[in-house]
């Protein structure tokens, strides 16, 4: 089974920017997005994208500021924030699957905190 593991979380001030990482243990035949978490909250979508990279699907409120993207030769997804808010405070997490409803994925690694102060 493949394995996928989130790096790039931190502490950063609002405006700021952070780069995740996602790093899969073998390459994934298929489109893979993040989600987020924050305290109390159920989790949300964030962005997806497709197996080839060449499509691509942002939520509305990170639409302009994040941007995902991945290297099938290197395993790899990235997830690069700009502009970060105070709201986006949440473990984030990396999934294999489709669509923006969690019930699209079916494998998931074990997030990383990102807290953004005001």
């Amino acid at each position: 089974q493949v394995q996928l593991v989130e790096s790039g979380g931190g502490l950063v001030q609002a405006g700021g920017s952070l780069r995740l990482s996602c790093t899969a243990s073998a390459l994934t035949f298929s489109g893979m997005g993040w989600f987020r978490q924050a305290p109390g909250k159920e989790r949300e979508f964030v962005a997806a994208i497709s197996w080839g990279g060449g499509s691509t699907n942002h939520a509305d409120s990170v639409k302009g500021r994040f941007t995902i993207s991945k290297d099938n030769a290197k395993k790899m997804m990235y997830l690069q924030m700009n502009s970060l808010k105070p709201e986006d405070t949440a473990v984030y997490y990396c999934a294999r699957g489709v669509g923006r409803s969690v019930r699209g994925y079916e494998r998931w690694g074990q997030g990383t905190q990102v807290t953004v102060s005001s």
